[in-house]
């Protein structure tokens, strides 16, 4: 149970920390990774949701038992971003430090399935 409080502490410091630039740096993405974002509704959108689920990690590095149903769901949401990101890549439609910062993601996938193996399904008496 400390071992899951600890990665999902630790997931949702750092998904703060790297998301939450996103909401100012738009004109600096446009110029380092052209082409220049054309739906900013997307961009932002992603943004958002991905931030919003740091605040999952935040609900259950606080009870990992309680919302252990919920893990499952934290590990496949590591892979959402990262997949895609690998396929367009090897098409040659995404940068290399795309590629790159994209890899933390399946990291902390592999932890959180060791958190959720790790952590009993209910506390007991």
């Amino acid at each position: 149970m400390k071992f899951a409080r600890i990665i999902y502490a630790i997931a949702a410091i750092y998904g703060i920390f790297v998301l939450t630039p996103l909401y100012f740096l738009i004109n600096r993405v446009n110029i380092d990774t052209p082409p220049a974002v054309t739906h900013p509704e997307f961009y932002y959108g992603f943004a958002g949701i991905a931030l919003l689920w740091q605040f999952v990690f935040i609900f259950i590095a606080r009870d990992p038992v309680r919302y252990r149903p919920i893990m499952v769901l934290t590990f496949l949401a590591k892979i959402v971003y990262t997949l895609p990101v690998m396929i367009l890549y090897t098409r040659g439609e995404v940068h290399a430090s795309t590629l790159h910062l994209s890899l933390v993601d399946p990291v902390f996938g592999i932890l959180f399935v060791a958190a959720y193996l790790k952590t009993p399904r209910r506390v007991s008496a």
